[in-house]
């Protein structure tokens, strides 16, 4: 692939791709209307573009981020209630998820997330298995799978316990609780956090640093620490199909339902494991 093809208008639904002088790629999440939400075709958009930008030459680093208010608020309620109500559905967005992890950590370039606002679903799965995420301080990173009835699947298994420890990891993933952008540096979820109005100018700064830098060290370099993601490739794989087997149960049903109706959800009393 070339880069015209990459960024031709309407390649990657969802997406709006720019490639900048010095080789930087520009990759942002585009729905404002909703928050830079993900329905099924941004989903399966943002699976792919990862592959297609590792084969596709003259790109030497990769930022992205969201557009407007916020990096992504995550999966529109019209796939998760497709997913919990068509095999098929289910199947193939099941498919995205695992690849989209994957294609993120064998993607060979260098990326960076700029995150700012809400940043939930597949959208924080890019931003913190990007090599560098940089946070604004009033960023909001939240896993809001367990709100939804569902196990915390997505990319979570796989590299939260690294980043920020597995009693951290647990608390945030278990409890639903959000994570502010300065928390995030905090426990090591994150790279960087800046003031707000610094985070693009910081996080292009980073860009343009990975860029200008040796391709063959650089990628080499990232090939071989995210070996350390490769080998909790069966954690993750686990967490991904437990996550989709609770799209089939009443939990995610209720869990939809009560964010839909805006109240708390009443979830069954007990569960078979």
């Amino acid at each position: 692939m070339d880069t015209a093809q990459l960024t031709a208008p309407g390649a990657y639904p969802g997406l709006h791709l720019h490639l900048h002088d010095g080789g930087i790629l520009e990759v942002v999440i585009r729905s404002e209307k909703t928050l830079n939400s993900v329905n099924a075709d941004a989903h399966r958009a943002l699976t792919r573009v990862w592959r297609d930008i590792d084969d596709t030459p003259g790109i030497r680093s990769v930022l992205v981020r969201g557009e407007g208010r916020g990096f992504s608020s995550g999966g529109d309620f019209t796939l998760i209630e497709e997913m919990s109500s068509d095999f098929t559905a289910l199947t193939r967005v099941w498919k995205e998820a695992r690849d989209l992890v994957y294609n993120v950590i064998n993607c060979s370039k260098p990326i960076v997330s700029a995150i700012h606002g809400p940043c939930v679903g597949a959208g924080l799965a890019v931003a913190l298995l990007a090599d560098v995420s940089i946070t604004a301080h009033t960023a909001r990173l939240l896993d809001g799978h367990v709100r939804l009835g569902v196990a915390a699947g997505d990319h979570a298994a796989i590299i939260w316990p690294l980043l920020c420890g597995l009693n951290k990891a647990k608390y945030h993933l278990m409890t639903g609780e959000p994570v502010s952008g300065i928390e995030a540096e905090r426990i090591g979820l994150v790279s960087l956090t800046v003031p707000d109005e610094e985070l693009l100018d910081r996080a292009w700064t980073v860009a343009r640093q990975l860029a200008s830098g040796s391709p063959t060290a650089i990628r080499w370099t990232k090939y071989a620490l995210n070996n350390w993601l490769r080998q909790a490739g069966p954690t993750f794989d686990a967490s991904l199909a437990l996550e989709f087997l609770g799209f089939t149960g009443p939990d995610v049903r209720e869990g939809l339902s009560s964010l839909r109706e805006k109240r708390a959800p009443n979830f069954a009393d007990d569960a078979p494991l």
